[in-house]
């Protein structure tokens, strides 16, 4: 009877260290794809402007993957996928000169406008991130005309009824994506 509790019991430490295992390594893969790339400018200007550097992770993930140096089809350009009219509007309010498109290359540049100008679409939405990710994705003026019609409402709690399949998908994966860096991270 001794002998078959110790067994059992051996059984179970093995089967316990093999599952801690199989953990690390998944951990560690997910790490590898839900990367922390610039994380000293993402932490900075996350706190400066009350965002939390997860979600910037989760937003810059979705829109270059961390490719700094991406350009998108409608113009988008960096890390954080700025267009070059938002990011000379939100670069006045940060004392940042955006001498050339280039600089929005830069990936301090382009997290520090890019940060910012997410700051502004929370407050302009009362701190409703799921609002301020639509808006962010497909910009202030469709947001406000879905809440006016009634496409969506206020509080941003029918966000699957965003009609933009592209916009809609998007809100999903960095909601999805943030949940994902708040298990690796936190």
């Amino acid at each position: 009877m001794k002998k078959k509790i110790k067994i059992l019991i051996v059984v179970l430490l093995i089967i316990l260290i093999i599952l801690f295992g199989i953990l690390k390594i998944q951990n560690f893969i997910l790490k590898k794809i839900y990367k922390t790339n610039y994380s000293e400018y993402v932490y900075k200007y996350s706190k400066e402007n009350n965002i939390d550097p997860l979600l910037t992770f989760a937003i810059i993930k979705a829109e270059s993957n961390f490719n700094r140096n991406i350009k998108s089809k409608s113009g988008a350009i960096g890390l954080m996928q700025l267009m070059e009219s938002t990011a000379v509007e939100q670069a006045e309010e940060v004392n940042e000169e955006i001498i050339v498109t280039e600089s929005l290359y830069n990936p301090e540049v382009n997290i520090k406008i890019g940060t910012k100008y997410y700051s502004k679409l929370i407050k302009k939405y009362n701190n409703n991130m799921l609002l301020a990710l639509a808006a962010y994705n497909a910009g202030i003026g469709n947001v406000d005309n879905w809440i006016e019609q009634g496409t969506i409402k206020e509080d941003g709690s029918d966000i699957e009824n965003i009609p933009f399949k592209e916009t809609n998908n998007y809100v999903r994966k960095i909601v999805r994506d943030y949940k994902i860096y708040q298990n690796l991270y936190k």
